[in-house]
């Protein structure tokens, strides 16, 4: 087996993060806000949004919202796993645009994770601001392809590793693959976490696959690693900081019961390369990716939230979606949001957080 680390970059924060300081309508909590508006001693919450809750804009259905990246001019891109790219605005939260996707063969992708990447040169906002491409993982296959802001297809879908395709090609499970997709600081690498674990591989531990970076723009399979979520929660969100760590979202829910949302600090940088492992199994000699609890969203107060459905919480509902959108005095500004599903019992809202790291 080999051991290797990711890159750990202690540079300033990405292009994307830097150009999105100013964003979110609601400042972020401070240490002497109201205690009830704290989730844990890490975590508050500003506000949450139901605004865009079964909504449609230019006909086409606002909501199955899977994941979030601030673009940069400042705008958010929101990705529906109906194939839809949305634009919105970083303080309405209300859709300025939407683009269908495709794969290369015109079909749909079930679309769960957005990066913004370098600018393209033939690509310009209309005040001449070079917008950056857009890296779009979906769950199908599984794929991560590169498109515009307009949902063109530019690039071919990366490599995958045979063991990451669905199953029988593979050892995933259907609605299992690429949910988390995030760019490491200094894009040089990028990471997608799988949301379950794969056949053979012990329940809840899921594989973070990494893309390498050379001098040109290709990326080209790196090393993998090894994380355990928690007893019955998949891993929907990764989001990378500035200091190589990560931001991870993990969900599940229970029928009459509700869903349950954590949110950890995770630490890959001395976790085993697994990408040599068939079967991870909690070897001793297999070093997982370090992780550190936040909070469990159920904590945090309701805000006068109400749900559609049984939660042991009203705020609480199918969580997938986060963006770092800042950084406030006491910490990151986070946006997250729900997918809908399309479904009566469910809500697309927003949660503004304030997040302090250790």
């Amino acid at each position: 087996m080999r051991s290797r680390s990711l890159r750990t970059r202690l540079a300033t924060v990405t292009a994307t993060l830097a150009a999105a300081t100013t964003l979110g309508a609601a400042g972020p909590v401070h240490a002497n806000a109201p205690q009830s508006h704290a989730c844990s001693p890490a975590v508050s919450i500003d506000s949450f949004s139901d605004a865009l809750d079964k909504t449609t804009y230019e006909g086409t259905f606002v909501g199955n919202l899977s994941a979030l990246a601030v673009n940069r001019d400042g705008s958010l891109a929101a990705v529906s796993d109906r194939s839809a790219l949305f634009t919105l605005d970083p303080r309405t939260l209300r859709p300025t645009g939407v683009a269908p996707l495709a794969d290369d063969k015109g079909a749909e992708l079930d679309s769960e994770g957005v990066v913004v990447d370098l600018p393209h040169s033939r690509l310009r906002s209309s005040g001449g601001t070079p917008t950056g491409t857009l890296l779009i993982s979906s769950e199908i296959g599984p794929s991560v392809r590169r498109y515009d802001r307009e949902g063109h297809l530019l690039a071919d879908s990366l490599p995958v590793p045979d063991a990451l395709r669905v199953a029988p090609a593979g050892r995933a499970v259907t609605n299992g693959t690429f949910e988390g997709l995030t760019l490491l600081p200094g894009g040089r690498t990028l990471l997608a976490s799988m949301e379950y674990a794969l056949s053979g591989d012990s329940a809840g531990i899921v594989r973070f696959q990494t893309w390498d970076r050379g001098r040109g723009q290709d990326f080209r399979l790196s090393a993998q690693y090894g994380y355990r979520a928690d007893s019955g929660l998949g891993v929907v969100e990764t989001t990378a900081l500035p200091d190589g760590r990560l931001l991870v979202l993990e969900r599940g829910f229970t029928s009459g019961v509700g869903n349950t949302v954590r949110l950890y600090l995770a630490d890959p940088r001395r976790a085993t390369d697994t990408s040599g492992v068939e079967n991870l199994t909690g070897q001793a000699d297999v070093r997982l990716v370090k992780k550190t609890l936040l909070t469990d969203l159920v904590t945090c107060p309701t805000l006068g939230a109400t749900a559609k459905q049984p939660q042991p919480n009203p705020l609480l509902d199918n969580i997938e979606g986060m963006t770092i959108t800042g950084h406030g005095p006491d910490g990151l500004r986070v946006l997250l949001v729900s997918d809908d599903n399309q479904n009566a019992a469910q809500t697309t809202r927003f949660y503004r957080l304030n997040v302090r790291l250790p």
